[in-house]
């Protein structure tokens, strides 16, 4: 069996965070030298920090709470497709990948992992793959950049086209040191009560032909 591929953000305290959003910080709250018996940590942090899923209530105020969300859209194959050539990700560009019979789609984009920098210009992801993606059977997208969104987006329209289509967020994973093809794909949320997004350690590891057809 393959080696499971890790493609989330380490979190570390000088990792990159949204602007004007709660940076990541890890802090030991007692040593064991205190303590006589253990270490005990503490972390704060946004939501939405290094790879994460965002719940339909971060975008919607109506809508469901990452606690509330079906944990079979982020377990499973799914397929990553390189969209690297392209500063604007549309039907069109997702029309040239073969996506039938595949649920989950990870894009690997031209943005380079480095979790430490938080970019200053991004790919854009079309409102329109939303339609596309839904019409194909995808009730999950992932991408390898911060948001779906640009930066300075306050209509947020691609997250609201994915959510009128069915289709759950995964964001910031890390794809570039892994290879087009069809993976299977762990990407738990947190069961957070009432929260708009969850930080998720996501793995992914390759399938073969023989496990693809089961």
């Amino acid at each position: 069996m393959a080696n499971w591929i890790d493609i989330s953000q380490p979190l570390t305290n000088d990792m990159a965070h949204w602007p004007g959003d709660t940076p990541f910080r890890y802090s030991l709250t007692y040593s064991k030298e205190e303590t006589g018996s253990v270490n005990i940590g503490q972390m704060t942090a946004s939501l939405h920090t290094g790879t994460h899923v965002d719940a339909p209530f971060h975008y919607d105020s109506k809508g469901k709470t990452i606690d509330m969300l079906d944990l079979e859209r982020y377990i499973g194959e799914a397929v990553v497709v390189d969209v690297s050539q392209h500063d604007e990700i549309n039907m069109d560009v997702l029309k040239k990948a073969d996506l039938k019979g595949k649920t989950r789609v990870l894009l690997k984009t031209s943005l380079p992992n480095n979790p430490k920098n938080f970019p200053d210009n991004m790919p854009t992801i079309a409102p329109d793959v939303a339609a596309y993606l839904q019409e194909k059977g995808v009730t999950l997208l992932g991408v390898d950049i911060p948001s779906v969104d640009q930066t300075d987006s306050k209509e947020l329209a691609t997250h609201h086209a994915l959510y009128n289509h069915g289709i759950n967020i995964l964001e910031n994973i890390m794809l570039d040191h892994v290879e087009t093809g069809v993976y299977e794909l762990i990407a738990l949320p947190l069961a957070i009560h009432g929260a708009d997004g969850s930080p998720v350690r996501a793995v992914i590891r390759p399938l073969d032909i023989e496990e693809r057809n089961r």
